[in-house]
């Protein structure tokens, strides 16, 4: 048996030092290490949640340690005081005593009784007078609340103002349901919602697609039997959204240019009922490996897969009915199942909307007159949506924007783009353009 909330430490400074995401430190943790269900939802939640609120806890702890000496505290430090306030912010079920006897004994153990006796003091302090004065500001009193960067408050305060940047803030700070799409060539919404509820597993309709089921029982919907038969797969409502855009159909061609893990090439088979032909293309074999595994554990046989770089595939050619760019982005839109993107979403920006430009033009040169292009991304920068949309717009007068309403509900659009926003839908943010070569 593994000590949760030492292992828990141990992944932080992972994610937090080395900069390696959490999602694949904790798959491996549930696949290399005998966890009992208990252990691993305490050590998940400990994880996702502390790095959630990571600018938060940081705050807290500095209003009760001195402020010179809390400033020149190392980062493995100030990561064990992170982790024992939230479990007495966030975690009721786990007492008060208990945080701070097994925080500082973990301190005492692994770096000495002087760094245990800072984590005591400190602990201790916060539990006899816990009211935190938080900035007057409201983007910094935003930030320090939800545990955002200001930067990204202040540009989400314009885009939306203070209400509804609040909104969204709380949407990315609860614990994400999972989102379960039918494959309808296995079963249907309401088999599978029985085949659950005799299990004591309860599955909701999503209000955004016919084709998705909600639920908050993850592990267990996930273990079981259903999944490796391939009754469903795991794609976020919004994500369904976009492929239903494309609306591809029986005997076309698609080519899925940043196809991995495969969520939007699988959907793509379904709707075309197996038929035609889906070639999805990722130069990572990670991901490809994936796709793979999806379409045979789906039982579709109609997406051909190939492990390279999608601007070195070819030969290039005008041969495909539809072509589909899920561009790599910021994630503004996914910071509640990916927590640690929050804490990256402006690295790199520059060199994200070159590489976004660049699949445009390149994934332009393969559609048919007549075909689509379509373009979307998981964040809600405006930078790489709409902008980057315009900008082709403007460079390429052979094709034109669709109105997304005239497929999708005008429900999860913005002008002629789809757009989920956490705050309004309960999803995650996602934008679409669909784009069609006129000539």
């Amino acid at each position: 048996m593994i000590d949760a909330r030492l292992e828990a430490y141990r992944l932080l400074l992972k994610v937090f030092i080395k900069n390696l995401y959490s999602n694949k430190l904790l798959d491996e943790e549930k696949k290399y290490r005998e966890l009992s269900n208990q252990d691993h939802d305490l050590l998940y939640n400990l994880v996702k949640g502390v790095i959630k609120m990571k600018k938060n806890l940081d705050f807290i702890a500095g209003s009760y340690a001195s402020g010179q000496k809390y400033e020149e505290t190392p980062q493995k430090i100030k990561i064990l005081l992170y982790l024992a306030l939230y479990q007495l912010i966030y975690c009721d079920a786990i007492p008060d005593y208990a945080v701070v006897n097994e925080s500082v004994g973990m301190a005492n153990k692994l770096y000495g009784e002087k760094v245990g006796g800072f984590i005591n003091a400190v602990l201790r302090t916060y539990l006899r007078q816990k009211s935190v004065t938080y900035p007057a500001d409201p983007v910094e009193k935003l930030a320090s609340v939800y545990s955002f960067p200001s930067e990204l408050i202040d540009i989400w305060m314009e885009y939306w103002g203070y209400y509804d940047t609040e909104k969204i803030c709380q949407y990315f700070n609860q614990v994400p349901l999972l989102n379960l799409r039918i494959n309808r060539f296995a079963t249907d919404c309401e088999r599978l919602i029985q085949y659950f509820s005799r299990r004591g597993i309860k599955l909701d309709h999503s209000p955004i697609s016919e084709n998705i089921l909600v639920t908050d029982q993850a592990r267990q919907v996930l273990s079981d039997v259903a999944f490796s038969e391939g009754y469903f797969s795991v794609q976020d409502a919004s994500a369904a959204l976009v492929t239903e855009l494309l609306k591809p159909a029986e005997n076309e061609t698609v080519l899925d240019l940043f196809a991995g893990p495969g969520g939007k090439a699988t959907y793509c088979a379904e709707m075309m009922r197996n038929t035609g032909e889906i070639i999805a293309v990722d130069k990572f074999p990670g991901k490809t490996k994936k796709v793979k595994q999806a379409a045979s554990r789906l039982q579709l046989t109609n997406i051909n897969i190939i492990t390279e770089d999608a601007f070195n595939y070819g030969p290039v050619a005008p041969a495909y009915d539809k072509v589909i760019l899920d561009v790599p982005c910021s994630g503004w839109g996914v910071f509640q199942k990916k927590a640690e993107l929050r804490w990256q979403s402006h690295q790199d920006m520059p060199k994200l909307l070159k590489l976004q430009d660049q699949a445009l033009k390149q994934g332009a040169q393969f559609v048919k007159p007549g075909g689509i292009l379509l373009y979307s991304t998981c964040t809600l920068n405006r930078d790489e949506n709409e902008e980057q949309v315009q900008n082709f717009l403007n460079r390429n007068k052979n094709f034109r924007l669709e109105p997304a309403g005239r497929y999708i509900s005008s429900e999860y659009t913005s002008g002629n783009y789809l757009l989920t926003l956490p705050f309004r839908h309960q999803t995650d943010g996602a934008f679409a353009a669909r784009l069609q070569r006129i000539k």
